[in-house]
């Protein structure tokens, strides 16, 4: 599947919005059981933040960019979000090279148990490793029967705090990408939605795209 998110065509998925309001943003706790949402009730996001570039700030003392403190925060306070309710998950905050495979499975297990009582997943994921964290949330999904929900990954090529930053970018479009796919699991960045397994990190293009056999 490879789907444009493109503003405004047929008004069918445009994410402007009119006045100003700021989206729920919580911290999360252990899971409680969620009934059947209303077609009045807020869309359920969980968001799990794993670290990778889009968090990486500057570190004055030793003059490089690392993955100390969380700009999620900033970045979801900086957009015009409607009928959601976010539910963050900081999880880790590590740059991708450095996971191992224990971070992959516990990625994979914490999107598989937060779909069950949220209406998506968004996960931020450093790019380096994300298409690996994809086939392995795809592979236990399947384990499982399949998946029941959309769980949406992104990250950025340029961190939050650069000025030419992918970041909002990014992450505005998973928010938007989770509400409307079919259950399953995808990678959102510009301007594209991609579904795995299936997906890889194109060096060149600075993206992702479907792998060629």
């Amino acid at each position: 599947m490879d789907r444009a998110l493109e503003r405004g065509r047929d008004g069918v998925m445009d994410s402007r919005v009119g006045p100003k309001s700021l989206p729920s943003v919580r911290l999360f706790c252990p899971p409680l059981a969620m009934s059947n949402p209303s077609n009045n009730a807020p869309f359920r996001i969980a968001l799990i933040s794993t670290g990778g570039t889009i968090e990486k700030t500057y570190d004055e003392l030793g003059g490089v960019l690392s993955n100390k403190v969380s700009v999620l925060d900033m970045l979801l306070a900086s957009l015009e979000l409607r009928g959601v309710v976010i539910d963050r998950v900081p999880l880790m905050n590590k740059d991708s090279l450095e996971m191992s495979e224990a971070d992959h499975d516990l990625i994979a297990d914490t999107a598989e148990l937060m779909s069950r009582n949220h209406d998506g997943v968004v996960i931020v994921h450093g790019t380096d490793r994300l298409a690996k964290t994809g086939d392995r949330i795809h592979a236990r999904l399947s384990e499982k029967g399949g998946a029941r929900k959309a769980v949406v990954l992104t990250g950025a090529m340029r961190p939050y705090e650069m000025r030419r930053t992918d970041a909002t970018q990014n992450v505005t479009e998973a928010l938007l990408a989770v509400q409307v796919l079919a259950p399953g699991v995808y990678v959102a960045m510009h301007n594209r939605v991609l579904q795995f397994p299936g997906v890889v990190k194109d060096l060149q293009q600075g993206t992702f795209v479907r792998a060629t056999n």
